[in-house]
């Protein structure tokens, strides 16, 4: 029995091959993973499928109905969550949810739901002052009600910790019926590798679809087997780290942090928190969503004001001379924060004059930046139309542009495919080996294992800090993730 039936697909934006002749069923009652390199056609291929987009050629059944002239009755027995948070940010949780059940014509009944998902304490806080994990979990659980017969989730867990995953992979599974299908677009390949099926798409085409155990038997190995379906990564020279040209004076620790403080009336966001990191260090943040990692970012690149302490860049205090200490300084925002109605070449464009960079020299340096991203095809798009992964992408070039002496990275390859992470990190280690200064955060504990050393993250608060090989030995595990896992629950005794 199939869920969803497709023949021959296609579909074109303009003069770019989306979805190129593509073929594939989706069997009832399976978790069917979907992944592959950004651009691959995953969104896509999911919007066809709900009746969101239409095909230019080819055949589209999803339980029986045509999804674009049947979108109604459709509606009604799918469960929906979109790559972009998809709820109203200026409404509650409860509202979200009375929303959501009033749209699916079904009765308030959120006690189950609202315990499963440890939202019951926070119904009556807006949408978009919950933390990354909850903002999901809400997503989900939207997604959810009136339990559909199918599920589509285009990749949940972006920007979600180690904890909050689990627990959005718990509720699907213990939420939905037997008969449910769902379908998971997702950048976590070790979640894929725990499906029923495995779909893995490149350039609009199925170049994968089985089952995950067949193709390896362990995560690791399954994510080599991909990348090798992908085309392979082969590691290459940083041309980032090779045009970098490094200052020749440094104060002993390039960043500081001294007892940094921020309180909005009684609850700490960051509470005491101090570090020195030097020259051509990678220095990794880690905790979970809402522990205060993006709040402390803020303060240290004097985006906002801290209620006690101060930090200093190069030597600056970031209040006493905000824009000398900011010269110095690379930063790529967690949520994409360029200009979505300028082009991409644009974008750099204008990060390159903001960060001074001297007329005579731009248009070089904008042309360097589009070739070491690969951007040259994709310029002239408009930065709002661009895959998630490449939104990052861009995100991290307008934050390099200017050969910044140190960089902070918050959750910089969030929603990006595994071969590009690993020419991110390529060009992260590279350029500290340069001599920049790195301050990086990051929900994949792999990446964790590139850093020097790591402070972790709780309520506001550092609860553990040292090397990797150092944390893993105090948790007494064999890797980030079950030492994350471990050092946050022992904090909670």
């Amino acid at each position: 029995m199939q869920t969803v039936k497709i023949k021959n697909l296609i579909k074109k934006f303009d003069e770019i091959t989306a979805i190129n002749d593509l073929s594939l069923d989706i069997e009832k009652g399976k978790i069917t993973g979907l992944i592959g390199a950004d651009g691959a056609g995953k969104t896509t291929l999911i919007r066809l499928i709900i009746g969101l987009l239409t095909p230019n050629s080819g055949e589209i059944e999803t339980l029986g109905l045509k999804p674009f002239s049947q979108k109604h009755e459709l509606t009604l027995k799918i469960g929906y969550m979109p790559q972009k948070f998809g709820l109203y940010e200026d409404l509650t949780v409860i509202e979200n949810l009375r929303l959501y059940a009033d749209l699916k014509n079904q009765p308030y009944d959120f006690d189950k739901m609202l315990e499963f998902t440890s939202l019951a304490p926070f119904q009556d806080r807006l949408a978009g002052a919950l933390s990354g994990g909850m903002k999901q979990k809400l997503g989900l659980a939207c997604a959810l009600l009136g339990n559909p017969e199918f599920l589509v989730l285009d990749e949940p867990s972006v920007g979600v910790d180690p904890i909050s995953r689990k627990d959005l992979m718990k509720m699907v599974k213990d939420m939905i019926s037997p008969k449910t299908t769902v379908l998971w677009s997702t950048a976590y390949l070790d979640e894929a590798h725990s499906f029923d099926t495995a779909v893995v798409l490149d350039k609009g085409k199925v170049i994968y679809n089985g089952i995950p155990h067949e193709l390896a038997p362990t995560p690791q190995e399954f994510e080599e087997k991909v990348i090798d379906l992908m085309g392979g990564y082969k590691k290459e020279e940083s041309l980032l780290a090779k045009n970098y040209i490094p200052l020749e004076i440094f104060p002993e620790c390039t960043v500081v942090a001294d007892n940094l403080e921020k309180r909005y009336g009684n609850f700490y966001a960051v509470k005491n928190n101090s570090f020195c990191i030097k020259k051509g260090e990678i220095f990794g943040l880690l905790g979970p969503n809402g522990a205060g990692k993006s709040t402390s970012f803020k303060m240290m690149c004097g985006l906002t004001k801290p209620t006690g302490g101060t930090a200093k860049i190069m030597g600056i205090d970031i209040l006493k001379d905000p824009e000398k200490a900011r010269s110095n300084l690379g930063y790529m925002a967690q949520k994409f924060s360029l200009y979505g109605s300028l082009t991409l070449r644009q974008n750099l464009e204008f990060f390159a004059a903001a960060y001074g960079i001297k007329f005579s020299q731009r248009k070089k340096r904008v042309d360097d930046i589009i070739e070491v991203f690969n951007f040259q095809d994709i310029q002239n798009m408009k930065a709002e139309d661009l895959p998630l992964g490449f939104k990052q992408r861009l995100s991290m070039a307008c934050a390099l542009i200017h050969n910044p002496p140190i960089l902070f990275l918050d959750e910089p390859t969030s929603g990006v495919d595994v071969v590009t992470r690993r020419e991110f990190w390529n060009h992260i280690t590279s350029l500290a080996k340069k001599g920049v200064t790195i301050l990086v955060t990051t929900h994949f504990m792999d990446e964790a294992e590139y850093c020097d050393r790591i402070s972790l993250f709780y309520h506001g608060e550092t609860i553990a800090v040292g090397t990797p090989a150092q944390l893993k030995q105090e948790a007494q595990a064999d890797n980030m993730e079950d030492t994350f896992i471990t050092l946050i629950k022992r904090s909670e005794e």
